[in-house]
């Protein structure tokens, strides 16, 4: 990708997910037209924070009154997978959202450095509330595909398990 802004408008495709399994899973946000398909290279933290993001904004345009609560069931969405995420061209950086009421459509916006020549890059995807909503779910399935939480440090455990702090390094605690 060279240095410059990459807009989608509008984008008929925007998905997250990941590669690896957990525990050393990259993750990536795509999106395309048709045309042209964007990967992008995310932290989990990140998407955890745009399905919130989202959220926000969506329950704040419903509050408002200036759109219904969308709902992904009656959408004809194409399938959420990931098309090819091995080639991405963009570390994202920060991520924004907005919402322009003259179009009815949401606007994410991902800053970032781009692999080749690490220079910065902006991409913006349009995409209708409901899309948003279908990624926002997306979002939250991705990440709560991870390695399940220690009941008891409540840190991440690998599928072999961990040496729990709390156990004083005693016992391992599994996942089984």
């Amino acid at each position: 990708m060279a240095p410059g802004t990459y807009e989608l408008k509008p984008a008929t495709f925007v998905t997250v997910g990941t590669i690896g399994r957990p525990g050393q899973r990259t993750f990536f946000l795509q999106a395309g037209d048709g045309d042209q398909l964007l990967s992008l290279k995310l932290e989990k933290e990140q998407v955890s924070a745009l399905a919130e993001g989202i959220d926000k904004i969506i329950e704040e345009l419903r509050q408002r009154e200036i759109m219904a609560a969308p709902t992904v069931e009656s959408l004809d969405l194409p399938d959420l997978d990931l098309a090819d995420a091995a080639e991405h061209s963009l570390v994202v950086v920060q991520l924004g959202l907005g919402f322009d009421e003259s179009s009815h459509m949401m606007l994410l916006v991902a800053e970032g450095i781009g692999l080749e020549n690490e220079d910065e890059a902006n991409v913006r995807v349009w995409v209708t509330p409901a899309m948003m909503h279908a990624l926002s779910e997306r979002a939250r399935s991705v990440v709560a595909q991870g390695r399940p939480i220690c009941p008891l440090c409540n840190q991440p455990m690998d599928p072999e398990g961990h040496f729990c702090p709390r156990g004083n390094g005693h016992n391992k605690v599994g996942n089984g």
